[in-house]
């Protein structure tokens, strides 16, 4: 199995805590009510509460990641000046045997985790107290 590796960063208008509150420490009851498309299962591997890190491994059922075993990301919720939060993230694709990912495959599985971490920030901004 081969293993691509890429790194981003994403910008949020959440405090960092908020974010990391909801889209990882509560992601298994979150992520299911407010984004429950293509996604098969989230297993968080490691959590640094403290440091606002974490590890953890993502499994597609969108039909257009059928080339990829899983998706693992190290994110680290950091604060902005602008009390928002910006979230550097490693992704490392789990590439199936014998299948090479291309250009759009990435661009896609980029856009996936984006958008994610999008709709838990329209979720917080909608639901002020949750996650405070």
């Amino acid at each position: 199995m081969a293993i691509a590796c890429f790194n981003q960063e994403l910008k949020t208008g959440t405090a960092p805590l908020r974010m990391f509150k909801a889209l990882i420490l509560d992601s298994h009851s979150l992520i299911p009510k407010i984004a429950p498309q293509g996604i098969k299962s989230i297993e968080i591997d490691t959590v640094d509460a403290e440091k606002l890190v974490c590890k953890y491994t993502l499994i597609m059922s969108d039909s257009a990641f059928n080339k990829i075993e899983s998706v693992v990301y190290e994110v680290k919720f950091e604060a902005s000046s602008d009390d928002g939060c910006i979230c550097k993230m490693t992704s490392k694709y789990h590439v199936k045997a014998g299948v090479e990912l291309k250009e759009e495959d990435i661009k896609h599985g980029k856009d996936k985790a984006t958008g994610l971490y999008k709709v838990v920030e329209e979720y917080l901004a909608a639901n002020p107290d949750a996650y405070a």
